[in-house]
């Protein structure tokens, strides 16, 4: 089971970004599947997740309205459309499988990616 994560990059405060996670051997449908982040000197922050048991999405408060996720799963990949971006959006930016997560649980995750750069200047 492999992850990787790429689209990061350096973006001005309003402008766009596509971040990707590309997974191999095994199949998105059967997971949760979650975008965290972790910003300098701070501690991993959920961002969003697909819940496998009812087909929600979740938001963080921070980035509600702005950030869009999606999953194409016969290509196997996880999208997080990040409009609107923000200087505190600076971070790297990790996809994270959990088989068993359920909203109002912790998202643990059985399998992480490596973490994409994501940097907002202003």
């Amino acid at each position: 089971v492999q992850l990787v994560e790429s689209g990061g990059g350096s973006v001005q405060a309003g402008g766009s970004l596509r971040p990707s996670c590309a997974a191999s051997g095994l199949r998105l449908v059967n997971y949760s599947i979650a975008w965290s982040r972790q910003a300098p000197g701070k501690g991993r922050e959920g961002v969003s997740c697909l819940s496998f048991s009812d087909g929600t999405t979740y938001y963080s408060g921070s980035v509600k309205g702005r950030f869009t996720m999606s999953v194409d799963n016969a290509k196997k990949m996880v999208f997080l459309q990040m409009n609107s971006s923000k200087p505190e959006d600076t971070a790297v930016y990790y996809c994270a499988l959990d088989k068993f997560w359920s909203s109002g649980t912790s998202f643990t995750g059985d399998y992480w990616g490596q973490g994409t750069q994501v940097t907002v200047f202003s």
